[in-house]
């Protein structure tokens, strides 16, 4: 399954400036998701980062990995325009080579835990077969509504203890 910008903006809530996945090209529900992201000198951060040497800072694309996975958590929800995905933890992130203008990340994800209300993945993006970014991240699913706590409700989808223990899943 594939999905190309107008599916991906069904999925997540992020727009411009800060939507850093342009094409899905692999989707496997609850396992594995392969997006793409074009890397171009229009990018606003590369007016700050760095000025004469533009490099993508390391953490957008460590952000580019944790949309895709979120894609995989919400792709599960049938209510996914009241929920956001948002990042709970980076574990073990290497940034092995720049990315600059003109490369284009390929990001692959991986579920090594999966619930309804959060999720763990581990991240690689490559650029041109070489490893660039890898990093194991977790997430949890939260209302969309603002100012609306999970915890306010009892009868909300607030993440059990259960769930916000980390499962690892082995894959072969």
């Amino acid at each position: 399954m594939t999905f190309d910008i107008q599916g991906i903006l069904e999925f997540l809530p992020h727009r411009y400036p800060f939507l850093l996945i342009d094409r899905i090209v692999e989707f496997e529900p609850t396992k594995r998701l392969v997006a793409i992201k074009n890397v171009t000198i229009n990018e606003p951060f590369f007016q700050g980062h760095f000025p004469g040497y533009p490099i993508m800072p390391g953490v957008l694309v460590v952000e580019a990995m944790a949309q895709a996975g979120g894609i995989i958590m919400m792709a599960e929800m049938p209510n996914r325009h009241e929920k956001l995905v948002v990042f709970t933890g980076i574990e073990r992130a290497k940034f092995r080579r720049p990315v600059t203008p003109g490369d284009q990340i390929r990001i692959e994800v991986e579920v090594l835990s999966f619930r309804t209300r959060a999720g763990r993945i581990q991240g690689r993006a490559t650029v041109d077969g070489k490893l660039a970014c890898e990093a194991t991240l977790t997430c949890q699913v939260v209302p969309r509504e603002r100012g609306k706590r999970a915890d306010d409700d009892p009868s909300s989808d607030a993440p059990s203890e259960e769930d916000k223990a980390p499962v690892t899943v082995e894959v072969e």
